[in-house]
């Protein structure tokens, strides 16, 4: 397959591929694929949803690696000594930084209360209230796209300063794509147009009325923003011979740490990245809508994929590896 056959192939889709805004692949250090669909260019940026997370992954090194956090095992407790834990939780003090990144983290009930946070003055102190229950650390898979939440919380109190700041100043500026800026408005008719609304949207990140950003959703990016981030970590953390985050926290973070299930199509879990094979270096940061950080280190290939909100696309690793690798491989 050549470009014009996958641009074809989108342009005329009404299945899965039909919502992809923008595609961009970067294979040893250099641009070798870039194309938009829907009026999209490649300056522009959207809600990645889930793929925020992969970034709060790497915001958590950073902040380790700097000496903000001791290490993953440092109770998140420590980092809320004027929080006011609810009478009779116990498990609430039991719980570490590792256990966010990995998903293991234990909630109070069955499904995540995004009324009772989003329509919160703080959405951090919102879901602690949630963290912990009588069943203590089970070590059980959870995904909780609230509770990544509380590791904004942390980034903040650690280094004291906004978690967006500390990302422009030593994540996106140092890989010379634009600053963030906080979204400013968090109406649940405005949190309802930013999942919906299917125009580009400004290098923006969603943000509480504290003006902490959203850590388990709702970072904008261009597919480019994607592929740059894919770079960084197909580099072991090196970009333009400048280090941006250990290749030890790297390492650790890309680890298969949980085998998944059926529902994430039994793929394994490092700290908020996705293996998706067993014997393969392929890894991934997956949001909705099929947005995507993909990394191949056998090929030395990242792929940034965004799309806009299309139900019950999850993972477009496979996509990528029949359609886009092979126009890559076209491309040199």
């Amino acid at each position: 397959m050549n470009k014009e056959q996958l641009h074809a192939l989108i342009s005329e889709s009404t299945g899965n591929e039909s919502n992809i805004c923008q595609i961009y692949a970067i294979k040893d250090g250099d641009k070798v694929y870039d194309d938009c669909w829907h009026g999209f260019k490649t300056e522009d940026a959207m809600n990645v949803n889930s793929v925020t997370k992969g970034v709060m992954g790497l915001l958590a090194g950073i902040a380790l690696d700097k000496g903000y956090i001791r290490n993953l095992d440092q109770k998140v407790m420590d980092f809320f000594p004027d929080y006011t834990v609810k009478r009779g939780e116990k498990t609430i003090y039991d719980v570490t930084i590792r256990h966010l990144l990995t998903m293991t983290a234990p909630y109070k009930g069955k499904s995540e209360p995004w009324k009772k946070v989003c329509t919160s003055p703080d959405f951090t102190l919102a879901i602690l209230d949630y963290l912990g229950g009588r069943n203590g650390i089970t070590g059980e898979f959870r995904y909780a796209t609230l509770g990544i939440q509380i590791l904004a919380g942390i980034i903040e109190r650690a280094t004291g300063e906004k978690c967006i700041d500390f990302a422009n100043k030593n994540l996106f500026e140092p890989l010379g794509l634009p600053k963030r800026i906080p979204h400013g408005d968090s109406s649940k008719e405005d949190q309802f147009d930013f999942f919906m609304n299917k125009n580009p949207r400004k290098y923006e990140w969603y943000s509480d009325p504290q003006g902490c950003v959203t850590a388990g959703w709702g970072l904008c990016m261009s597919a480019k923003d994607m592929a740059v981030i894919g770079a960084l970590v197909l580099n072991g953390g090196n970009f333009n011979g400048k280090r941006i985050i250990s290749e030890e926290y790297l390492n650790d973070m890309l680890a298969p740490h949980i085998k998944l299930g059926e529902r994430f199509g039994y793929m394994n879990y490092g700290y908020l990245w996705y293996k998706p094979y067993d014997d393969r270096d392929v890894y991934a940061a997956i949001g909705d809508s099929g947005n995507i950080i993909y990394v191949n280190k056998e090929k030395y290939v990242s792929v940034g994929i965004t799309g806009t909100f299309k139900p019950r696309i999850f993972d477009r690793v496979e996509f990528i590896e029949k359609k886009v690798l092979p126009v890559v491989e076209n491309a040199l």
